[in-house]
């Protein structure tokens, strides 16, 4: 199997990667490797989507129960409470923002299969 780990994934957990990605970038190295199976470095809740679009090939969890605390942290309603009160705002710097900006641009605009 083809060991694939996200970047945020300790260093001593990335020199054993066969490739490091991003989230995305494992939907689609999957889908476009030949391997048949693959070990995935990252949040345990990838795998549902993975299975789904590669139902020909199998996928493993690096370590059981891998949660990542932080994508955990906001929930849906989170996000609805956000959007009807407009709280809480947040600042950053302007070059900041800037390229937060692009970096949301040009992941939206990324072509969907």
């Amino acid at each position: 199997a083809l060991f694939v780990a996200h970047p945020e994934c300790p260093p001593e957990v990335l020199k054993y990667a066969d490739h490091v990605c991003s989230t995305s970038g494992m939907f689609k190295f999957a889908r476009e490797n030949k391997s048949k199976e693959f070990i995935i470095g990252t949040e345990e809740g990838i795998l549902y989507r993975l299975r789904k679009e590669n139902p020909d090939k199998k996928f493993y969890l690096a370590a059981e129960h891998i949660l990542c605390p932080n994508m955990k942290l906001t929930r849906l309603e989170d996000i609805a409470v956000s959007l009807e009160t407009m709280e809480p705002v947040i600042k950053v710097p302007e070059d900041i923002r800037v390229k937060a900006y692009q970096a949301l641009k040009r992941m939206i605009e990324i072509p969907r299969d």
